[in-house]
């Protein structure tokens, strides 16, 4: 594997640790075992599957099933949209036009 390759995979890439009974890491191991997954991509995909609703019609349909059974699957959030730039500038313009904070102030004083 190239430096600059592992540089950018790493960059782009979160670490986290998890602590859990041996009992559900046995089980764990188990599931990924049988998908032919390491314990790592296994682990992801069920996070995957927990936090993006675009998944609902693929192979994770049932496990989304049973997340949603326990209270473990994330609602889809609406989307918004970002303003254009435009619509930023001319915000930004109109909000320069009011009153000076410092003369709000000088004014509540007197």
């Amino acid at each position: 594997m190239h430096a600059c390759y592992r540089a950018c995979y790493r960059a782009c890439m979160g670490q986290m640790t998890w602590r859990a009974p041996d009992e559900l890491l046995e089980r764990v191991r188990h599931a990924a075992g049988i998908q032919g997954r390491s314990l790592n991509d296994y682990v992801s995909a069920v996070l995957n599957a927990a936090t993006d609703p675009a998944l609902a019609d693929s192979e994770f349909a049932g496990l989304r099933q049973r997340l949603a059974q326990a209270d473990l699957l994330v609602r889809s959030r609406p989307h918004h949209r970002r303003p254009s730039s435009t619509a930023v500038a001319a915000a930004r313009r109109h909000a320069g036009q009011g009153t000076p904070l410092e003369q709000l102030v000088t004014d509540n004083r007197h």
